[in-house]
């Protein structure tokens, strides 16, 4: 019994709720720990927060963002130069990582592959200078060296002594020639524009050599910043992610190197048609044809016309023989060469790549038509792979 009992009140004892913890107070004010009280706020009770929904809230914030926007977009505009210098060199490095993929998988490594066509480029860089350079000395010094007797023939054609006994043009000319020199004005005139014609000079050669090293740099390490680039993104939509940016990257080196392609054999048969026909300059000739093959849709006409017109200087057989042959090849790159070789690295229907090439060469200029193909392309494949089949799964 005494047993039964004992259980009885450890039973009756569990059976009873514990009583709720009092509620903790603050010894000193007697009141509820972090009650706030006249003794801690020395200036008076705070007072309602601001409403976010008011029209002062609103249109201060939104004004703050108008300016910041405003700054920002003025802050980019100031950095155009340097931007445009990073694209060129970001485009030339994805142009140029298939020739090191390539050279990869012949067994070199990656430093070596980029290194041996980092040099390759260099070389082309290099001769082009070495063929350009000293033709364009030469001319000018023939050209500076001739203007005197060039002059003396003009005065003595029967034409221009008419013209200065009817309305004194050879006088009236040395005579404002006379005070133009006489003036300080001209002088210096003259002076900052062979000074503007130096720093122009001099910016060349420092944007080029900065986008040389801007190139090595994206080359070496290109699939180091895309992998950065891919860690942006959440984990679970990172591999479509990863297949989609490498796709892009694939196709803009495709096409980068599919446009020089066709641009070197446009630039090679050139050189044998001019050889050939003893063309003065052929060398110079053909690569400035090469250059501008590169710039889609209207580059190769442009070098068409530029040997075209040499031609007719030399005689006008020369000419319409060169006008035939680039009636017949650019039949030929239009619709045998290109093709083919564009065939595995870039598909844009003819309409998207005249309108995009259009575009960007209203906006960027040369460089933006050489860049918009692949953009449009790299455009249409997200919209294949994803805007189009998220729109038939709705």
């Amino acid at each position: 019994m005494a047993q039964q009992s004992e259980a009885a009140d450890d039973t009756s004892k569990l059976g009873t709720p514990a009583p709720e913890p009092s509620e903790v107070t603050d010894p000193s004010a007697g009141q509820p720990a972090g009650t706030d009280t006249d003794s801690d706020l020395d200036f008076g009770q705070p007072g309602k927060p601001i409403n976010r929904q008011g029209p002062f809230y609103i249109g201060f914030v939104g004004a703050i963002g108008v300016l910041l926007a405003w700054n920002l977009l003025k802050l980019v505009a100031s950095l155009s130069g340097v931007l445009t210098l990073v694209g060129v060199a970001a485009f030339l490095a994805i142009g140029l990582d298939p020739v090191v993929r390539i050279l990869q998988r012949r067994g070199l490594s990656r430093g070596l592959s980029v290194a041996v066509v980092f040099l390759g480029v260099l070389l082309i860089f290099g001769g082009f200078i070495a063929a350009v350079v000293p033709t364009v000395i030469s001319q000018a010094g023939e050209l500076t060296n001739s203007l005197p007797d060039t002059i003396d023939n003009l005065r003595r054609s029967s034409w221009i002594q008419q013209l200065d006994a009817d309305y004194g043009i050879i006088s009236n000319a040395s005579t404002q020639l006379r005070q133009r020199l006489s003036d300080g004005g001209t002088v210096m005139s003259l002076f900052g524009g062979i000074l503007g014609a130096g720093r122009a000079v001099l910016s060349g050669f420092v944007s080029t050599f900065t986008v040389l090293v801007l190139t090595l740099y994206f080359l070496a390490s290109l699939h180091t910043i895309a992998e950065a680039g891919y860690r942006m993104v959440p984990a679970s939509r990172r591999p479509r992610v990863r297949a989609l940016g490498d796709e892009i990257i694939r196709r803009i080196g495709g096409y980068v190197a599919g446009q020089v392609a066709v641009a070197t054999i446009n630039a090679v048969c050139t050189f044998i048609l001019l050889t050939i026909l003893d063309v003065p300059y052929s060398l110079v000739l053909s690569i400035t044809v090469g250059i501008l093959g590169i710039i889609p849709l209207v580059g190769a006409t442009l070098g068409a016309v530029i040997v075209v017109l040499v031609g007719l200087f030399q005689s006008w057989q020369v000419g319409v023989i060169i006008a035939i042959y680039y009636l017949i090849y650019q039949q030929l790159e239009n619709y045998v060469i290109a093709p083919r070789i564009m065939s595995r690295t870039v598909s844009v229907p003819g309409a998207v790549a005249l309108i995009a090439a259009l575009a960007g060469a209203a906006l960027l200029g040369v460089l933006g038509a050489l860049i918009a193909i692949p953009i449009a392309a790299a455009i249409l494949l997200v919209l294949q792979e994803v805007a189009i089949p998220r729109q038939d799964r709705m």
